[in-house]
């Protein structure tokens, strides 16, 4: 965890497609970005900040987020996530997160997520899909 310091910054981005509007996934009714598939966008940029600079055998998983969705974005237009690492301790990481498309601030808020051994995770995950 040395490696994850305050200010690592990471980003994703996409087009709005028909696909992710709030009607397609059921999220609301308009043809706009639906907020979980910018919830997913902001876990990428999180991602892209520090997955890579976890050690061998780790990953992170998101537990918490607390964000604004205020303005909507209409299909075609791009849309930026950006993740920029405000707190570590211990094997809890915080992210300030910020969201715009091409014309405005869409959302804003923080995003935490907490390192763990990926083979103790998926052992977790297998004992309870194959539960009696």
């Amino acid at each position: 965890m040395e490696k994850l310091v305050l200010g690592l910054t990471g980003h994703a981005e996409m087009v709005v497609g028909s696909n992710d509007t709030a009607a397609k996934v059921g999220s609301g009714m308009g043809a706009v970005l639906a907020t979980p598939i910018m919830i997913n966008l902001v876990e990428a940029a999180a991602l892209d900040a520090t997955e890579h600079l976890l050690a061998s055998g780790k990953q992170s998983l998101g537990t918490k987020l607390d964000i604004s969705h205020i303005a909507a974005t209409p299909v075609g237009m791009k849309v930026v996530a950006t993740a920029v690492v405000d707190e570590v301790d211990g094997n809890r990481i915080s992210y300030a997160v910020v969201v715009k498309d091409e014309l405005e601030l869409i959302a804003e808020g923080k995003h935490t997520r907490v390192t763990v051994s990926a083979d103790k995770f998926q052992a977790r995950v297998n004992k309870k899909a194959n539960r009696p």
